[in-house]
């Protein structure tokens, strides 16, 4: 499945993303029970970034549909891959983008009832820098920003010698 970077470069942006309520999708603060909206995930804030509206599937049609085809695909690729003697991740991925998904796609697609693309080109900036994770810090005293046991050291520069308290973000790309 292509990631959400390689359909927004190739395709453009797409309003909604329709999902599971996978715990890197949404933040579920009782198990079963319903997303909680104001406390994206770090998928959901890059999603907000880009303008991309996120829905969580709740009806358990829906959920049935996507669970037949992660099991048609997990019934159908092993197979696959064995038949062709495949044996290493780099062939593996060929293989994907060369053979099984044209050709799932060609079974199953269906044309559109409308012609043209409800897509909106990129013309942004740097797309990494929408879908990287944001982590806000405060800078301490050594006027360094601390992240995962690392000390991120803030240079002076023209416009201030220091930026102690100052609130950074911090993109983990």
């Amino acid at each position: 499945m292509p990631s959400v970077k390689e359909v927004v470069e190739k395709r453009g942006l797409f309003s909604s993303f329709y999902s599971d309520r996978g715990s890197h999708y949404w933040y579920t603060p009782e198990a079963g029970g319903k997303v909680d909206k104001n406390n994206p995930t770090q998928f959901g804030q890059a999603m907000k970034r880009l303008g991309i509206e996120m829905i969580a599937v709740y009806s358990p049609q829906a959920r049935g549909r996507s669970e037949s085809m992660f099991r048609t695909h997990q019934e159908r690729l092993p197979k696959e891959l064995a038949l062709a003697d495949i044996t290493d991740m780099a062939a593996a991925n060929q293989y994907l983008k060369e053979v099984y998904l044209p050709a799932f796609n060609a079974e199953f697609i269906q044309p559109a009832v409308v012609e043209g693309s409800a897509f909106v080109p990129w013309i942004g900036e740097q797309l990494e820098d929408f879908l990287c994770e944001r982590h806000e810090r405060v800078v301490g005293h050594d006027n360094c920003a601390s992240f995962n046991n690392i000390k991120l050291q803030i240079p002076a520069d023209q416009h201030k010698c220091h930026y102690v308290k100052a609130k950074v973000t911090v993109l983990r790309y």
